[in-house]
């Protein structure tokens, strides 16, 4: 009798971790489902207008056929002067994002001496702020002839004062890219101020075992790049973007890569569709 019971507990113990097993095994299905049934989603996102996105990063993402998400600041002269060069970037599927019309940044903060005061968001009233990224939309609108895009908060300030300016830009954007670094789950992502790494001078290496863990943790992976070979004094070595670019390529069976706004569609439909709360 004893030596029954003891190969009855034996046999429950067996078939319970065969549903652990299998649960978990269910659940990193269901994870690696989530992001266009790839492992994970990869970003790619230029900042500031300038003339090496033209330059360097479109014809390197061209090359491979891989998509990126733009963020224009509507006054730089790049702008104006190569505006049929961004609409053809448009054309082969590059998002252009909103990075407002002046690019203000909080001169209040620290190391912020940079900061004109025409161009001091702490000067700002809210209406203001609003109404330059609703204009600046118009003009990329006039660019591309799309009303749906993302914006890019400058310098990755939030707030004017006390006020979350963007909270009266929710319904003009598909979701806004802040600076703070992270991987994040598709229910973990805050469409309000997405997580990305931004990149000065790091390795080829060091962005791909981003991926890597991006790929392992099935989370959203942004990149945020100025300078790309040069043109910005926050810049990415050309080889190495290139490198980025090719090891994206080379597993893109197992990595979505698209522009911004698609992914934050695609982030907003799942969230809103109840999935999230029943996992």
């Amino acid at each position: 009798m004893i030596t029954y019971t003891i190969r009855n507990m034996k046999l429950k113990n067996i078939a319970l971790i065969g549903l652990l097993l299998t649960g978990t095994q269910i659940t990193k299905a269901q994870n690696a489902q989530v992001w266009n049934n790839k492992q994970c989603a990869v970003v790619l996102t230029y900042d500031d207008a300038i003339n090496v996105d033209l330059d360097n990063a479109i014809p390197a993402l061209d090359s491979l056929n891989l998509k990126g998400t733009f963020y224009l600041i509507g006054s730089s002269p790049v702008v104006s002067l190569r505006m049929q060069e961004w609409r053809v970037a448009a054309q082969h599927g590059h998002e252009l994002g909103n990075h407002a019309l002046f690019h203000p940044c909080d001169g209040s903060l620290p190391g912020r001496s940079f900061v004109t005061p025409d161009n001091d968001l702490s000067k700002y009233t809210v209406s203001r702020a609003v109404n330059e990224i609703r204009i600046n939309n118009t003009l990329l609108k006039a660019i591309d002839g799309k009303s749906l895009r993302t914006f890019a908060y400058p310098c990755g300030d939030l707030k004017i004062g006390d006020v979350f300016f963007y909270n009266q830009l929710q319904n003009d954007f598909a979701g806004a890219r802040g600076v703070a670094p992270g991987l994040q789950t598709i229910d973990q992502v805050k469409l309000d101020n997405i997580d990305c790494y931004g990149i000065n001078g790091q390795s080829a290496e060091y962005m791909i075992n981003l991926v890597k863990k991006a790929m392992e943790t099935h989370t959203l992976l942004v990149f945020l790049f100025h300078g790309v070979g040069g043109g910005h004094n926050i810049n990415v070595d050309l080889a190495a973007h290139s490198k980025l670019l090719h090891y994206l390529k080379e597993n893109e069976k197992d990595i979505w890569i698209a522009p911004m706004v698609d992914v934050a569609e695609h982030i907003k439909k799942y969230q809103s569709s109840g999935q999230a709360a029943t996992k």
